[in-house]
């Protein structure tokens, strides 16, 4: 699919120099990855709101998934994650990757290239978006580079066949401090544990055992472990009773699918992956080939995932002119969505285009 240049502002393909526009802030250099199936057409909504807001980019698009294969290339091909060293961040569209066909998923060889080791997910309630609870804000991090959902199997003898879950004290002690850290900065009151430490005495154990550790020089946040499946169960009684959420890798995957449903789904919830060096930002849901080209694609979900960019920009490297767009775009939506310009998953009547000019609006009009 075409992958048009929507502004001045927005290059694209590291192939070619960009030229700063005259009066503007020196712009910073961002890796887009446009994806597949809806993938480039709620990257352009971004990109539109982004600008916008103002906030100085430059992209360099790269590609993945079914798109690499298109082109020729491996799914994750070394151009993509070579950018994303040079540049240090990217945001990320929905990516295909082909099943049966002997291919490793796009996302996890991302987090193993670049040692994303900190999978961050808020989950919010929003303006307009009814669910069956209300003023629900929680933080999902989860540890993304090994357990179960690593991916280490191997057949045993005909028949059988072995998934290997994997814990390290390297791994279980970094993610926990880094939690703990994000809490702290961002003024969050508990950390929950979700675990199951009765029954996975080794590999929970050492989880939850790192954790209790971090836990001690935070004495300003509160810490629990709960085993998961009551963890579940309180979750989706109360909600709210929950701050921010520690998992290992499979049970943060599924847990944070679970509280995406409290709020409206994975159409409304951002996330990013985070390392020392390297960060991706990206929309969760798929790539929903069957919609792709129709203009009905909802791109709240990477838009959101956009102003945490910002926001990350913003703490980590004092791009204070991000910050402030990342606050016009999320005022923007809020507004937007409490006024009822919505897209028809949310029970809207805008498709892509007309949710995304709305927000243009509001943010120009402000």
């Amino acid at each position: 699919m075409e992958f048009p240049q929507p502004s001045l502002l927005l290059s694209f393909s590291s192939k070619h120099k960009n030229k700063t526009p005259k009066n503007m802030t020196t712009p910073r250099h961002i890796v887009a990855i446009p994806g597949d199936g809806i993938g480039p057409e709620v990257m352009r909504a971004t990109q539109r709101v982004l600008e916008a807001a103002g906030a100085p980019i430059v992209w360099h698009e790269h590609h993945a998934g079914v798109a690499a294969l298109a082109d020729g290339d491996v799914v994750l091909p070394d151009s993509t994650t070579a950018a994303i060293r040079e540049h240090k961040i990217a945001l990320k569209s929905p990516c295909t990757t082909p099943v049966g066909k002997g291919f490793s998923s796009v996302n996890v060889q991302l987090r193993k290239a670049l040692d994303l080791y900190a999978a961050v997910r808020p989950v919010r309630s929003l303006p307009g978006v009814k669910t069956r609870f209300e003023n629900i804000d929680l933080v999902i991090i989860r540890e993304n580079t090994e357990g179960l959902y690593s991916g280490v199997e191997n057949v045993v003898t005909e028949g059988t066949v072995m998934s290997m879950k994997v814990a390290t004290e390297k791994a279980c002690s970094r993610i926990s401090e880094w939690a703990f850290d994000y809490a702290r900065k961002r003024d969050r009151k508990k950390v929950t544990v979700f675990h199951k430490a009765n029954i996975m005495k080794l590999t929970d154990g050492l989880f939850i055992r790192e954790s209790a550790k971090a836990a001690k020089g935070y004495a300003d946040v509160a810490y629990e472990e709960v085993i998961i499946d009551a963890g579940c169960m309180k979750m989706v009684q109360d909600p709210t009773q929950f701050d921010m959420l520690l998992l290992e890798n499979l049970y943060g995957d599924v847990v944070s699918d679970l509280c995406a449903g409290l709020v409206g789904g994975l159409g409304v919830v951002p996330g990013a992956n985070i390392g020392n060096s390297d960060a991706v930002f990206e929309a969760v849901h798929g790539s929903a080939p069957d919609i792709a080209g129709k203009d009905i694609a909802n791109p709240l979900a990477l838009i959101m995932s956009a102003v945490m960019m910002l926001n990350y920009l913003a703490d980590t490297e004092g791009l204070e002119i991000m910050r402030e767009a990342a606050e016009k775009i999320k005022t923007a939506y809020n507004s937007a969505l409490e006024a009822g310009e919505k897209t028809r998953d949310l029970g809207g009547e805008l498709g892509t285009t007309a949710f995304t000019d709305a927000l243009c609006n509001r943010i120009t009009s402000a």
